[in-house]
């Protein structure tokens, strides 16, 4: 992606425990809104609580979220589809982590990084942001359509975050289908030793958002999409690639587990019966997946809901990371290295006042790489309803961590252990992850 001097101005990111706006010459119009008419404060919107970059981005878009908020009675949906470009929707973000001390102590993780789990709540707001702007006609009198994180396709860390150099956030709209858009998020963070932009990359994030109409809830359709340049057609292809190759693995599935799944199952679940009926037998370098388990609870608050009065989705990537940190660093018994965030699905709303059951395991480890092995990490949040006696998936995570080799070195012996299915549901859930993580691998060769 193309991030030259073209972009638009970085939105500035603060500390939230001071107000960002008591120098600006406006702030005297600050409770202002659209046509001239007295609003809210931004610190009492819905969802301003956590982030300071939801707090930058909503105070930067005031006009287009306060439509959002109190959309026009009786409204029309929009009646003509626009022709955008991704510049139109490219949004940047700094962090100016080294001169906003309280910004800094905000992020700051205990081994002196950016906390990866507040990151991923700010990468969710800002590509909420951006899809707006992609969807968003001008137009005043028109009803706005509700937009939410359908899944994130990839988060791949490229090198470790400091929390003392400035940090940057760029992103812009890739690719639009009928009803869904694909967001590419790019964190650059410079060192003094290179200006290189290609090794500024640190993280790079692929959201993909659906659209739905504000009133009917269905499906609605976007704003087409017009790449202008090289990078930009290249990356809309790519994005293309991948939700046709996306739709094609939905309805090879199940084909796959009727043809041949038998034996393969058979073979990780050899191992777990002898863990359950012998285990004075079993081998002492595995251990059980549900021996891998830790799971935190809670009750959705106010506080966390998005602009739509739900959940924000950011705070759901927020904890399941949390969790998956604390399991790898359970299992492996040293502090875990963040590699990846491999996929996340957002298979049902979750709303204000609900019981949320965030649960996680060790879904399977690898070796190929002895300097390197893999700790895969499943995460699944469960809606509960005690007194309807039901519980609903409403999101799954998956994570994958490694072990430092400085820290390996200082632990002669080390190996991390295999991880042993003992159910045949817990098998065919490590199947179809492997299968998806080989044709995300085959997928990045082929390009």
């Amino acid at each position: 992606m193309e991030f030259n001097s073209s972009s638009p101005r970085a939105i500035r990111v603060v500390s939230t425990f001071a107000n960002p706006f008591d120098d600006d010459d406006n702030n005297s119009n600050s409770l202002t809104g659209v046509d001239g008419q007295a609003r809210k404060p931004i610190a009492l919107w819905p969802g301003m609580y956590h982030s300071p970059v939801t707090n930058a981005l909503w105070e930067t878009r005031s006009k287009t979220f306060e439509r959002l908020l109190d959309p026009p009675k009786d409204a029309p949906p929009q009646s003509e589809l626009l022709t955008k470009t991704p510049k139109q929707s490219r949004t940047s973000i700094l962090y100016s982590f080294s001169s906003d001390y309280i910004l800094r102590e905000q992020y700051r993780d205990p081994w002196n990084e950016v906390r990866v789990g507040k990151l991923l709540e700010d990468l969710d707001a800002l590509a909420g942001t951006i899809s707006v702007k992609h969807c968003s006609d001008d137009d005043n009198t028109t009803r706005p359509l509700l937009l939410v994180t359908a899944a994130v396709d990839k988060i791949v860390l490229k090198k470790p975050i400091s929390v003392d150099i400035d940090l940057k956030i760029v992103g812009s709209v890739i690719w639009v289908g009928r009803s869904s858009i694909d967001i590419l998020l790019e964190v650059l963070q410079s060192t003094k030793e290179t200006s290189d932009t290609s090794d500024s990359v640190a993280l790079t994030a692929n959201f993909i958002f659906v659209a739905r109409d504000s009133q009917t809830g269905k499906a609605a359709s976007v704003n087409r999409l017009s790449p202008e340049t090289e990078q930009e057609n290249l990356l809309f292809e790519e994005a293309e690639a991948s939700s046709k190759l996306r739709k094609k693995k939905k309805v090879e599935e199940k084909k796959e587990f009727e043809n041949g799944e038998v034996n393969r199952l058979e073979a990780l679940l050899a191992e777990g019966r002898i863990f359950c009926d012998m285990p004075a037998l079993a081998d002492r370098d595995s251990i059980l997946l549900r021996d891998t388990r830790l799971e935190n609870s809670l009750i959705c608050q106010p506080q966390q809901r998005n602009i739509h009065g739900r959940i924000f989705g950011g705070f759901l990537m927020h904890r399941a990371f949390e969790l998956a940190f604390s399991t790898a660093y359970a299992f492996a018994g040293m502090v875990p290295y963040f590699l990846e965030v491999d996929h996340v699905d957002f298979l049902r709303p979750v709303d204000v006042g609900d019981f949320l059951r965030i649960k996680s395991c060790v879904l399977y480890t690898e070796h190929e790489n002895s300097d390197k092995p893999l700790i895969n990490i499943e995460v699944v949040a469960h809606v509960t309803r005690p007194e309807l006696r039901s519980s609903e998936v409403s999101n799954t995570f998956y994570f994958t961590f490694t072990v430092p080799r400085e820290a390996k070195a200082m632990n002669n012996g080390f190996r991390i252990r295999k991880v042993v299915p003992a159910t045949e549901e817990e098998a065919r859930c490590v199947l179809k992850r492997m299968d998806a993580e080989s044709l995300q691998y085959n997928k990045g060769k082929s390009k």
